[in-house]
């Protein structure tokens, strides 16, 4: 859940006998992927003023259902997708089918024609359904049997539901009248919002943090207007802003996990959400190059549903890719799930634009440069602190003919991490999965405790019967030509067999390809059953790794007592990988916030001393902002202090993110 790879685990559960891949192809599928049959994939591409088709994109799509021999002779009947590091729940529709809900409204609307709003976080008109993190209505169901496993793992907890959207208590707009009307000159009326709808959508980002204090009925972070500009309007807005001084939130999707669009420093006269969705258009696909520009306002359906109609992707899917922006990606160095294939967001930016307040960036030239130190790289990760992306370049690729998924279990954490550094060392880029996951015993054993269904039963016979209980359930992915994929999957099958692997078959793969992005409404039952649910990343040499983990479990278990602690490895790279944790405890009705509070201080404390980074891929945001001196150290501070300077002397730019404001 986060501009990044949200935070908020995947489903995925093992639901076939060993044996079997998932695979889909171009060419066998038909019309389930854009081909030149396919009369998608000559639509042209949507535009400012089309907003994107509703279908899902490429490879969201459901495989058709198999023939008989293909179920009997080489593909296993499909498995629905079920819980995997958190508990097991009912789906909801537009899982079941893959697709998303009928009438659904196109991104960047809010029902009613307007920007901002974009399917926020509230469920409702004002005295409708109550505050709903990520999508209204989609919040699932938790059958009864994973309460009751819930209960006896973590204690009893008191049903905590969120206050009704009317209850919210939402200041009045700090807005000066005179400032608004300089607003609205330079935008339009319609583009300037103030009422209480438009300014509870952007009140926060999706933190445990943020959720708990909306869920209670305090919105006091809310901006005290939100603007939509065109990407032309942006360089007057912040110049209306530095004149008014009018402190600015750039605004995406509004996932940030890190406190990083919470409600900017309040040592301003106002503080407005420059909220981006209008900036939501493919503005060039180079073919030659393979690059294309976008405008830093699109969602990642949009995305891909724009490149899919040329036959190209992106590549990139964190877990928030349903909500959050391209540009949002860009300021936060996101890690999609396939990025050990297809590389993070800041391996994939040729160039951008960025206006500051003191005038605009355009970096980025050629394949590479040699021209004095990277300022594409300074500004890419910058959290809105600097300036806005307006819009970005990166490489894209043909859409992969063919992909590959699989379920393994690995004896232990040991001889899991050892087959992952052998395929991150021995193959290398190009020949290693593009999606490498392995889960720890504690995340494997929830899974199998917390799915009752009879293929997972099977499979957890199967292990048992083989001295594995549980062992580390792993998901590998291989995308690219058929031949290529059939020839990577030889080379890491080898690496896993050696390492004691076995193979779990395609619907664990395909299960968790199906519902990888469908945990983040999880979390919000989890949290109306009273829990605390949150998640923490970092990264580290292999060779730090086991420690690592180890320090982190006990630390969450020293601050929080009875605590899950759901953990895996992914994103691999050769010296080492990132270190994935998911957190469920009974919630301090006394204090939820200082709870975690205190908690999340201590594990960051440890993090850094076990020679962790402070962040893989949610970024700094306000949480982490008070530990980032002991990874860059003072000079490090004082060089991006000097650098904001320069590009915002007022401090307008999202104050408090990324960097203490000045006293």
């Amino acid at each position: 859940m986060s501009p990044a790879e949200s935070r908020n685990p995947t489903p995925s559960s093992p639901e076939a006998v060993p044996s079997q891949s998932a695979e889909t192809s171009q060419h066998a599928t038909g019309p389930d992927v854009p081909g030149p049959a396919d009369p998608e994939s000559r639509a042209p591409a949507p535009t400012a003023d089309e907003p994107p088709r509703t279908e899902p994109p490429w490879h969201e799509r459901r495989e058709r259902e198999p023939t008989a021999h293909q179920r009997t002779g080489h593909e296993p009947a499909r498995a629905e997708p079920t819980g995997h590091e958190l508990p097991e729940r009912e789906p909801t529709g537009h899982e079941r089918t893959g697709h998303e809900p009928a009438g659904a409204e196109p991104a960047g609307t809010d029902g009613a024609g307007h920007g901002p709003a974009r399917g926020g976080p509230i469920g409702g008109e004002p005295g409708g359904p109550a505050w709903n993190g990520w999508e209204p209505g989609a919040a699932p169901a938790l059958p009864a049997r994973t309460r009751r496993a819930l209960a006896r793992l973590l204690g009893a907890a008191a049903d905590t539901p969120s206050v009704p959207v009317s209850e919210v208590r939402l200041p009045p707009s700090a807005l000066p009248a005179y400032t608004r009307r300089r607003f609205v000159e330079l935008l339009g009326a319609e583009h300037v919002r103030t009422d209480r709808a438009a300014r509870l959508a952007h009140a926060g980002g999706r933190s445990y943090l943020d959720l708990i204090r909306l869920r209670g009925g305090d919105a006091s972070g809310a901006p005290d207007a939100v603007l939509t500009p065109a990407a032309d309007e942006i360089p007057a807005v912040l110049a209306a802003c530095v004149d008014t001084d009018t402190a600015v939130v750039p605004y995406g999707g509004g996932t940030s996990v890190v406190g990083g669009v919470s409600g900017a420093d309040r040592g301003h006269a106002a503080v407005v959400a420059l909220d981006l969705s209008r900036l939501n258009r493919l503005v060039a696909l180079d073919e030659v190059a393979q690059t294309a520009t976008f405008g830093a306002g699109m969602r990642g359906p949009d995305v891909e549903r724009a490149l899919a109609h040329r036959g190209y992707t992106l590549g990139h899917f964190p877990q928030s890719y349903r909500y959050s922006t391209l540009g949002g990606w860009v300021a936060t160095r996101s890690a999609g799930q396939a990025s050990t294939g297809y590389g993070r967001i800041d391996e994939l930016v040729h160039a951008l634009r960025c206006v500051t307040p003191t005038g605009e960036l355009r970096l980025g030239r050629g394949p590479a440069s040699a021209a004095g130190p990277d300022l594409l790289a300074l500004v890419v990760g910058s959290e809105g602190a600097l300036g806005v992306i307006t819009e970005a370049t990166l490489t894209v690729r043909r859409i992969p003919p063919q992909r590959r998924y699989e379920g393994w279990s690995l004896p232990d954490l040991p001889a899991g991490l050892s087959a992952l550094r052998e395929m991150a060392q021995r193959l290398g880029p190009g020949l290693a999965p593009d999606v490498c996951r392995l889960s720890d015993p504690d995340e494997t054993r929830s899974t199998f405790l917390l799915s009752g269904s009879l293929p997972t039963r099977l499979v957890r016979g199967y292990l048992a019967a083989r001295g594995r209980n549980p062992g580390c359930l792993a998901i590998f992915g291989w995308e690219g030509e058929p031949g290529q994929v059939a020839f990577r999957h030889r080379a890491a099958t080898r690496v896993l067999r050696a390492h004691g692997g076995v193979s779990l078959g395609a619907a664990a793969g395909r299960s968790w390809l199906h519902g990888r992005f469908a945990a983040p409404n999880l979390r919000d039952t989890l949290l109306d059953h009273g829990l605390l649910v949150e998640t923490l990343e970092t990264a580290a040499g292999f060779g730090e790794l086991p420690q690592l983990y180890a320090r982190i479990r006990r630390s969450l278990r020293d601050s929080l007592g009875r605590v899950m602690v759901l953990s895996h490895v992914s994103h691999l790279y050769r010296g080492g990988a990132s270190l994935y944790v998911t957190v469920l405890a009974a919630r301090d009705p006394a204090d939820p916030v200082g709870q975690w509070t205190a908690a999340k201080r201590a594990v960051t404390e440890t993090i850094l001393a076990a020679g962790g980074t402070l962040t893989h891929h949610h970024a700094v945001g306000t949480d982490h902002r008070d530990f980032l001196g002991a990874e860059i150290g003072t000079a490090g501070l004082s060089v991006l202090r000097g650098v904001k300077a320069t590009l915002d002397p007022t401090g307008i730019m999202n104050p408090g993110t990324l960097l203490t404001p000045p006293s």
